[in-house]
């Protein structure tokens, strides 16, 4: 229970139905469609499209989409892979005869075909109850009318004028008068409301085909892109067999690779080797053990994890318990490894949202253009932002996660679910690039191990480890980070927090919902 005399709010609850976003608009409009009729994957395909328009920098439809599904409140999780492939044109020499020897950050290379329209058009078809229409008609209205920009939207944007002024469709509509817009500043965004209305009249076909398709190839062609009409008709996401791992009496359910989600189950079975509940949550023996736990993951991650045909047979080793004993013999509890090489990981944006609704249909997705405003590359007519999610391409030939046509990229975005005696009992999710994994372990430990409340789990202060140090929030207490440089250590302060989280807890018990968003965001959870 919280210390009402110190700064915080309580965890939201409600019977019937209960919305998590990132975003104040995108949970209102999730909430509208419930009360409406809608089910949650109905409310979840409307949050995700009104956080395209409000949050341009974490999202869009230029990016990609992952799903994980309870039916009926069962413990029958159903996955979908919404991530868009490379273009058949992309080849390791190809990008080489261009002068390149990464895939750059920025700009049409780093472009993957998008995948988010082709899996919420099926999704909803589906699994919905209303039609694309009614889904994306707030999303329609926010971009057309304008919305007002948040305060974590802004710091954000911000932080990316410099990209977006490379692009000029990009600064044309988003650096109006040349600067970013501040927070309490109305934007709208015309263009991209004319391609929401055809998607919402033709579905997939509006945007994989037509005057849309043909507006993105055009600006990636023109900028030297190797993409094709047909790249983009080709685009279909995939239903795939979830993988899980079982964590404190629960199981804790992720996507498969390409997606990363196999890192965070890899920290869990490290993890559950050791007794946390009598740890301080933000001491210098439970953090030493997150960060140690994930080190191990990701090396294994950047090594062996990439498209499903790259990395066949990965996901059975990984989680079998002869490989967690072998990993968790490197973990010494008293000292950080010193024979690792640095993962080289980095923050992204992305946006999560959680919906349970009155049938306890439980909806864990997520949504991402991958870095702030993706490639920065804006196409002109449909004023669609397109993904950078070819950044994660290596263009070593021998790696796992070499680009080639056709292939999906390594990716970080990952919905989680929980269940346990048969029934759902948590949609959840981190957003934060690569510390998604950190995040899933971090919340769910604080939950399920030092007995925190949904809102408490999420807002406990994070550590995250990247540029070779463990990167620790504002919150983490001085003497827990002396106490890991005593364990050898490196450890610098943030200077932005790490990711941002939603969660709704099902009681099936009390017949109530209890859901949780992160102040890191500007979102909220609501039920009724």
């Amino acid at each position: 229970m919280r210390d009402f005399q110190s700064p915080g709010r309580s965890p939201a609850r409600s019977t019937d139905a209960m919305a998590a976003t990132s975003h104040p608009l995108s949970t209102l409009a999730a909430l509208d469609i419930l009360r409406a009729g809608g089910n949650a994957m109905d409310a979840a395909i409307c949050a995700a499209a009104v956080q395209a328009v409000v949050e341009p920098q974490s999202t869009g439809i230029g990016g990609d989409c992952f799903a994980l599904y309870c039916p009926n409140g069962s413990d029958e999780v159903i996955a979908f892979n919404g991530s868009g492939r490379a273009p058949q044109g992309a080849t390791i020499d190809a990008y080489r005869a261009k002068g390149l020897t990464e895939v750059p950050r920025h700009g049409p290379h780093a472009v993957t075909v998008p995948g988010a329209i082709d899996g919420w058009c099926q999704l909803l078809a589906d699994h919905g109850r209303l039609d694309m229409a009614a889904v994306l008609a707030p999303a329609i209205h926010y971009a057309e009318h304008g919305y007002v920009v948040h305060d974590r939207v802004a710091f954000d944007w911000k932080a990316t004028q410099d990209a977006l002024a490379a692009d000029p469709h990009s600064a044309r509509i988003f650096l109006p008068g040349g600067q970013a817009p501040s927070a309490g500043d109305l934007h709208r965004q015309p263009e991209l409301a004319e391609t929401l209305r055809t998607i919402a009249k033709n579905g997939r076909a509006g945007f994989y085909e037509g005057p849309v398709a043909e507006d993105m190839v055009a600006r990636l062609q023109e900028l030297g892109g190797v993409h094709t009409m047909q790249d983009f008709a080709d685009t279909k996401g995939d239903y795939v067999t979830p993988i899980a791992a079982d964590y404190r009496g629960v199981r804790v359910h992720q996507v498969p690779p390409n997606n990363q989600g196999l890192t965070a189950l890899v920290m869990f079975n490290l993890m559950a080797r050791h007794d946390l509940t009598g740890l301080d949550p933000m001491g210098v023996d439970k953090l030493h053990l997150e960060v140690e736990a994930g080190r191990l993951a990701f090396h294994q991650r950047n090594t062996r994890m990439a498209d499903p045909a790259a990395s066949a047979g990965v996901v059975e080793e990984l989680l079998s318990n002869a490989f967690t004993d072998r990993l968790a013999a490197e973990m010494d509890p008293t000292r950080a490894m010193d024979h690792l090489p640095d993962a080289d990981l980095a923050m992204s944006d992305t946006v999560y949202i959680s919906i349970v609704d009155s049938d306890r249909n439980a909806v864990s997705f997520i949504n991402s253009t991958y870095y702030a405003f993706g490639s920065a590359v804006t196409a002109p007519k449909s004023g669609v932002v397109l993904q950078n999610r070819g950044h994660s391409f290596k263009l070593d030939p021998d790696h796992p996660n070499a680009i080639a046509p056709g292939k999906r990229p390594l990716h970080t975005i990952m919905p989680g679910m929980v269940t346990g005696a048969g029934k759902a009992l948590m949609p959840f999710g981190v957003m934060g690039g690569d510390y998604q994994p950190f995040g899933h372990v971090h919340v769910l430990t604080n939950l399920l191990d030092h007995g925190m409340d949904i809102q408490e789990a999420i807002d406990c202060p994070r550590v995250f480890h990247e540029k070779g140090a463990v990167v620790a929030e504002t919150g983490v207490p001085e003497q827990t980070v002396q106490g890991l440089k005593a364990r050898g250590h490196k450890v610098i302060a943030a200077d932005a927090p790490h990711g941002g989280a939603q969660a709704i807890w099902i009681d099936w018990d009390k017949g109530t919902l209890t859901g949780g968003s992160d102040p890191r965001k500007d979102g909220l959870a609501l039920g009724y």
